[in-house]
């Protein structure tokens, strides 16, 4: 495979799976077009199947001593990125960047929506077709149990356990955990499997799998994320947001109404409580709540 064969194909997937502007699409093909010509300046002949992790930390050296950190940390997203894809692709087996570390650049804070802007979002979804009960039934689940997008993607019929009131989640590392689920989040749940999934044709191996796609398969994250990205134009919403905001909104939501972060934690599935405290800088608020309350000099 040659690079700029392979890169044609990246910037299609880009633009359809992903459903990503022209500019996001030209940064992406930049950070790719950079290690080419590096491979150009120092006559390395390796394709985008045989380059080796060794050459790109090589690459990255080089270009670590001419840019800042954010852009080198940005540079190895993209190129990430890339690899990525010609894995889902199986061109590869494995990325050349999975052992490759981005530097530290510091914390950025995740973006999140108001309770209001998520009501909107969701009373967008056109209910007149069957993949409007479906994306009202992921997007009550995304929010109301803060999933990643490939952990509400992987949800499986057998790990809903609404008789407790949790469902099973299987997140980073294969790592379990229960969360909670809402009684609003079952219903639109079972609203979908129930007037929707049950009368679909599911293909092999798929039979236990939540939420399909028109085809009767798993949905992908990119469909997931353009489907977000369609409601938020649809409503007018100028804040850029993904699948992840819905998860940021439900730790952020939680803590505003004075949830503890150790819960919070558990539910996101956090290994460190660290993680987990960033929400906490979202909402001064709630800091001087906690002081007001148990402070003895209140």
């Amino acid at each position: 495979m040659k690079w700029q064969h392979a890169l044609k194909d990246y910037q299609l997937y880009l633009k359809i799976e992903r459903g990503l502007s022209k500019n996001s699409i030209d940064n992406y093909t930049l950070d790719v077009e950079k290690l080419i010509r590096f491979l150009e300046d120092k006559n390395i002949n390796d394709s985008p199947i045989t380059i080796t992790t060794e050459t790109i930390q090589h690459f990255i050296y080089e270009t670590a001593k001419t840019v800042k950190t954010r852009s080198q940390s940005r540079l190895i997203s993209g190129l990430r990125s890339f690899f990525n894809y010609l894995v889902f692709e199986d061109y590869i087996k494995i990325n050349p960047l999975e052992l490759i570390e981005s530097p530290k650049i510091g914390r950025k804070l995740p973006d999140t929506l108001s309770e209001d802007e998520i009501d909107r979002i969701i009373n967008a979804i056109d209910l007149s077709t069957p993949e409007g009960e479906r994306n009202r039934a992921m997007l009550e689940t995304l929010y109301g149990c803060g999933l990643r997008v490939s952990e509400l993607t992987n949800l499986k019929i057998s790990d809903l356990f609404f008789d407790e009131g949790f469902i099973k989640v299987t997140g980073k590392g294969d790592k379990q955990r229960f969360v909670p689920i809402v009684n609003v989040t079952q219903k639109y749940i079972t609203i979908y499997r129930t007037e929707i999934r049950n009368h679909m044709s599911v293909k092999p191996g798929f039979e236990d799998t939540l939420f399909l796609n028109r085809r009767g398969k798993q949905l992908t994250r990119a469909m997931v994320f353009t489907i977000i990205k369609q409601l938020a134009e649809k409503i007018g919403l100028k804040k850029s947001i993904s699948p992840h905001t819905f998860r940021h909104s439900f730790a952020t939501h939680l803590l505003q109404n004075n949830a503890d972060l150790r819960s919070i934690q558990l539910m996101l599935g956090h290994e460190s409580i660290t993680t987990t405290e960033i929400y906490v800088h979202l909402d001064k608020s709630h800091l001087t709540k906690v002081v007001e309350k148990y402070h003895p000099r209140k």
